[in-house]
């Protein structure tokens, strides 16, 4: 063995991070959400009929999809929500649906066709919602 085998460390990778203190979600709220794809998984979801068919994994990581997704919705649907006058219409919807997600979204995922499809009709609500509030904040 030579000097500089005995010497030698390996490489050692240290990664760093930031943390961000973000409370009111400004930074979430500059991001897009691509909301094409979730929107085809709901879709596909909602046309199943009859019998579970996917193995309850299956539906187990569908649901996740479509429980993240539906968190980052009913983020931008309260941010929204809270730009418009508390007497509103609108906001009054907006609250009620929020409120529905906020139960359904707490509920543990149960693998099922059931299940998956009720979060499906969620994100449609939850887009509606939004479409609605973006559309009473341009006017």
């Amino acid at each position: 063995m030579t000097d500089d085998a005995a010497t030698a460390r390996p490489t050692v990778h240290i990664s760093s991070y930031t943390v961000l203190y973000d409370p009111d979600g400004l930074i979430e709220a500059e991001l897009l959400l691509d909301r094409e794809p979730y929107e085809c998984l709901a879709k596909a979801v909602l046309a199943w009929t009859g019998e579970d068919t996917l193995a309850i994994r299956d539906y187990e990581q569908i649901g996740l999809q479509l429980t993240g997704h539906a968190r980052a919705v009913a983020s931008d649907v309260r941010r929204c929500a809270n730009q418009m006058p508390e007497s509103s219409g609108p906001r009054a919807l907006a609250d009620i649906v929020l409120r529905e997600a906020e139960g359904r979204l707490s509920a543990g995922i149960e693998g099922t066709v059931h299940c998956v499809q009720n979060l499906a009709r969620l994100i449609r609500a939850l887009y509606e919602r939004l479409e609605a509030a973006l559309a009473t904040r341009a006017v």
